[in-house]
């Protein structure tokens, strides 16, 4: 460190050995320190606005890739279906990519639409769970997740449900035994955790006590048998009506009418299946009951739902019914075929 009165030499500067000299340079060299430092606080606030407008570019470039996907994956509500890629269109419509894209999970609160994705997803756990790619398995376990939650609130189509549990749970065993042969994606202890899952969701749905209301005005009781059965006649499952008839003595007689079964059976099945599984009774009348639940182990039954998935023939757009897409048609409602879950299925496989 240089003493007073020691000679300074510095490019284009002489010191005095005084004391004015010495205060002299301190000032000046203060003054050119704090310059650096107003130079370098200068330079870190330019970096730091520069990693601002970075950031904020970024950020601004993931919320727009956000709001991209959720109107790419929810605000559209219908997928262009193609079978095979050419060169002006590459790439084809997957089963997962349709599952993932349209928005069943809105649908199920919907109770037109309920049936037809319960029935869609049972078709899924039986045959199709292999063919979903990692993340429609996991949007199949998700959507499956708020139909349980919905039926545990809502307390209604509990048997429905506990169908599709069971159909889930026996795919699933059978394709965790064949681990290790590229049948399910992911780990396998996840599969596992799903299944205990599956498990613990048949347990809530067995454990519901359903509390009758307390209401005192008109029940179903209380129509004219006219009515009871006007009402019974439009019951489309026969365990509907098995149910409806244990629930008392007076609905257990027009349960067994030979006429609301023998309708049943031609609702559901043709002549020639009829013919084929006819059932005497003890009086020799035909057994329209035992007929209808042996007929429906030997054939499938005739599906009915308020709402379904529509294919347009014209513009080979997938979409729920009612709902507007981008069609070229003059008439786009002529153009539109309603699909069956089955359906649906079938127009995967290619």
């Amino acid at each position: 460190m240089p003493f007073l009165g020691q000679d300074w030499r510095s490019p284009g500067q002489s010191w005095v050995k005084t004391a004015d000299g010495w205060k002299r340079f301190l000032d000046e060299k203060s003054g050119s320190f704090v310059s650096d430092l107003s130079s370098y606080c200068n330079k870190e606030n330019l970096f730091n606005s520069l990693n601002y407008d970075v950031a904020a570019k970024k950020r601004k470039k993931d919320i727009l890739n956000s709001k991209t996907k959720t109107q790419y994956f929810h605000q559209e509500k219908w997928i262009y279906v193609h079978k095979g890629s050419t060169k002006e269109r590459h790439g084809y419509c997957t089963l997962g990519e349709a599952f993932n894209r349209l928005d069943f999970s809105t649908a199920i609160l919907d109770s037109r639409r309920f049936n037809y994705v319960v029935r869609l997803l049972e078709l899924i756990a039986k045959s199709q769970l292999t063919s979903l790619s990692g993340i429609a398995q996991k949007n199949f376990m998700n959507i499956l997740e708020k139909v349980v939650l919905k039926v545990l609130e809502d307390q209604q189509n509990i048997r429905l449900i506990r169908e599709l549990l069971q159909t889930l749970y026996t795919s699933l065993c059978t394709l965790v035994q064949r681990v290790g042969k590229s049948v399910l994606v992911g780990n396998i202890n996840m599969w596992v955790y799903r299944m205990e899952t599956i498990l613990h969701w048949q347990q809530q749905l067995n454990n519901i006590q359903i509390t009758r209301p307390a209401f005192k005005g008109l029940t179903f009781t209380d129509l004219p048998l006219c009515l009871q059965l006007n009402i019974m006649q439009r019951l489309s499952d026969g365990r509907d009506l098995v149910s409806l008839g244990q629930a008392a003595p007076d609905l257990h007689v027009l349960s067994e009418d030979r006429l609301l079964w023998k309708k049943l059976c031609q609702y559901h099945f043709s002549e020639r299946q009829i013919r084929k599984r006819l059932i005497l009774s003890d009086k020799g009348q035909l057994d329209w009951k035992k007929m209808y639940f042996k007929l429906i182990r030997c054939y499938p039954r005739k599906e009915q739902y308020g709402d379904t998935l529509q294919l347009c023939k014209h513009c080979h757009i997938l979409s729920w019914k009612g709902t507007d897409h981008p069609c070229t048609a003059n008439n786009p409602e002529s153009c539109s075929v309603s699909l069956s879950p089955q359906d649906f299925i079938n127009l995967f496989k290619f």
